[in-house]
């Protein structure tokens, strides 16, 4: 067996709220009425969550720096998100860079994403397409937003300056996120957890298998292996493995990278737990994989300018 990997971890996806701002409405709407989300209920956190929060956490994972995606802050409150970002203490390297939200069909996607890539922390943009015919499920406020001609506009206009775009879709808008893909060489895509294979029926899992293959093939999109648990409560090492698996043989681990979701994933599971099942299984490839997998994707992918672990060691523990 293959040396397991022990040396600093970026994580490129999680979130960071203080809910008595009011900013943040789906967490604000789960805590007034006890809706269920995509991910079940959100009850267990439906409270703030910081830094200190998360480090905790994160303290034997040996976190070095994190990416912050955009939490789903109020988009009546553009640019709040990066500016509070900016506020807190990120001397840990939690919240080193950031993923931010713009509406990229909106009337001011344009003048907010010039706004935002001022911002050095600022290096990608998420704007979630992900569409379910059930409201609970529903993230995108409709399912054809990605072949929009103004959508589109503004993803253009992302690209020319630079910026990353998140992807978060579900298995059946692969088909359309390739042409997507295709249609903008330029844009670096990072398409997030894992594809979100949220139908666990035969079908539902062979069209995600299907797909992430597809999408896998484009050399302009990188895959974020994250809160897998979100789609499978009740999973196990055993069940979790094969879908990693495709992931990595879809991708690659040179356009992968594990990434913890939380404090999402902490509704299905812990931060150690999580990241167990990402060192047991990774455990199979060679150490340079293993890096690319827990540190140099995502360095490269969200302009981190970490040095290479085997010239830093064990890197700062946050």
């Amino acid at each position: 067996m293959t040396e397991r990997y022990d040396g600093p971890v970026i994580d490129p996806h999680h979130h960071l709220w203080d809910l008595s701002l009011q900013r943040h409405p789906w967490l604000q709407k789960a805590r007034k009425t006890g809706e269920e989300a995509a991910v079940g209920s959100l009850a267990p956190i439906l409270r703030d969550y910081g830094i200190d929060d998360y480090r905790a956490d994160a303290a034997r994972q040996n976190i070095v720096a994190t990416v912050h995606v955009e939490a789903g802050w109020s988009v009546a409150y553009p640019l709040e998100e990066s500016r509070w970002l900016d506020g807190l203490d990120r001397s840990s390297g939690v919240a080193r860079r950031y993923v931010a939200r713009v509406p990229l069909d909106g009337p001011d996607a344009a003048r907010l994403l010039e706004a935002e890539v001022e911002n050095p922390s600022v290096v990608g943009i998420r704007d979630i397409l992900s569409w379910h015919p059930d409201t609970a499920k529903r993230f995108a406020s409709r399912p054809d937003r990605m072949g929009d001609r103004a959508w589109r506009a503004g993803l253009a206009h992302a690209t020319r300056l630079g910026l990353v775009f998140d992807l978060m879709l579900y298995p059946w808008q692969m088909d359309e996120a390739l042409d997507l893909v295709r249609a903008f060489p330029q844009t670096l895509f990072v398409l997030n957890h894992g594809g979100s294979p949220i139908d666990r029926t035969e079908d539902g899992m062979s069209l995600w298998r299907r797909g992430l293959q597809a999408l896998g093939k484009e050399p302009n999109i990188r895959l974020k292996i994250s809160d897998l648990v979100a789609y499978d409560h009740a999973w196990t090492l055993a069940s979790l493995r094969p879908v990693i698996d495709h992931c990595l043989a879809c991708f690659g681990p040179e356009r992968a990278m594990f990434a913890s979701d939380f404090p999402v994933a902490r509704l299905h599971a812990s931060f150690d737990e999580i990241y167990q099942v990402f060192r047991t299984v990774a455990a199979a490839l060679s150490l340079d994989e293993q890096r690319a997998l827990f540190f140099a994707t995502a360095n490269d992918t969200y302009r981190l300018g970490l040095a290479d672990p085997a010239e830093i060691g064990r890197g700062l523990h946050v």
